[in-house]
């Protein structure tokens, strides 16, 4: 697992003086910050206790800090470490979903479920299962998404929603998080056909919160996935079934990419920028606009800048 970089808790008022005295009594060097009784820094940690009894601790020395003095120092108990023990949700088997290619604007959309027990959740223990967002490099999330795929007991399902498929189904829903809705219900759907080879049974299906309705994928559910209880969450990511979802969906994405770069001799920058503006205006020089269905999603303001067609306003957002 990757070094502790954040930690939260609370404390009671005799727990905030004995820390206090400690950081003052170790050289740590205090600052004023909005709410806090106290706040102190040193070195690769900073302490920060809240009005409210909430304590944060974050930088690279949280994890030293939390072990070797926060728990036997002032909370006087052993938490890090025990997790499972104290939270037996992070061990029951459940489902993760997770999308990449939302918003880049060349390549595919693809959604990734993965199911995962205790046994698989052990297994991975160590080897940097996370959010995708936060791995830096394709050949390393092809590294973990070969180690997912190969995991005794993890079951996992991909879809991938090519470029002339998207553009269909988003002139039909007109609607980013409809399409998306539907992607996240049909794994859920190949996952729960599956489920024959999942032990023990998931008890839930986890995903971003990414809408603000959360009706959008539970209307979207099909026969089987209307079985299983839907979990939604912002940042849903730090789920160990959601990264790992994350991961594959996100290596199925940079994949298929490769592909379309190959095929069409061009590289294919990620993302929305400037660079992607000026490829999809090179590539609309070179191939036109009817090959460009084929390797973007046409609803993007991109595909008009491509076009030298005019963009329309943009709508003014208006609080709820």
């Amino acid at each position: 697992m990757q070094p502790l970089t954040s930690h939260t808790c609370q404390l009671t008022d005799r727990q905030a003086d004995a820390l206090e005295k400690y950081l003052r009594s170790h050289d740590f060097e205090f600052r004023a910050v909005p709410y806090a009784r106290f706040a102190a820094g040193k070195e690769k940690t900073q302490v920060v206790f809240y009005q409210s009894g909430k304590l944060v601790v974050q930088g690279k020395g949280t994890q030293d800090f939390v072990q070797f003095v926060l728990e036997p120092d002032i909370l006087q108990e052993a938490r890090l470490g025990y997790e499972a023990v104290l939270n037996p949700e992070l061990l029951a088997p459940r489902i993760g979903v997770d999308e990449s290619g939302k918003g880049d604007f060349f390549g595919p959309l693809c959604i990734a479920g993965v199911y995962i027990n205790p046994a698989v959740i052990a297994a991975w223990k160590g080897a940097g299962i996370r959010d995708s967002k936060n791995i830096s490099g394709d050949m390393k999330i092809a590294e973990l998404a070969k180690l997912i795929r190969g995991t005794p007991g993890c079951v996992q399902s991909v879809v991938a929603i090519g470029n002339q498929a998207y553009n269909r189904l988003y002139s039909k829903m007109k609607n980013v998080n409809t399409l998306l809705a539907w992607g996240h219900a049909r794994v859920i759907e190949n996952l729960m056909a599956l489920s024959h080879q999942m032990n023990p049974p998931p008890v839930r299906a986890i995903s971003d919160q990414f809408a603000h309705d959360k009706g959008v994928i539970g209307r979207a559910l099909m026969k089987l996935g209307r079985g299983i209880e839907l979990a939604q969450r912002h940042q849903a990511e730090e789920d160990l079934a959601v990264a790992a979802a994350s991961i594959l969906a996100r290596n199925e994405y940079v994949s298929r990419l490769r592909d379309i770069a190959k095929q069409y001799e061009m590289t294919f920058p990620k993302g929305a920028s400037a660079a992607v503006d000026a490829a999809a205006k090179e590539f609309v020089a070179k191939r036109g606009v009817g090959e460009l269905t084929k390797v973007a999603k046409m609803h993007f303001r991109t595909a008009l800048r491509a076009q030298g067609l005019p963009e329309p306003p943009k709508a003014q957002w208006k609080r709820r």
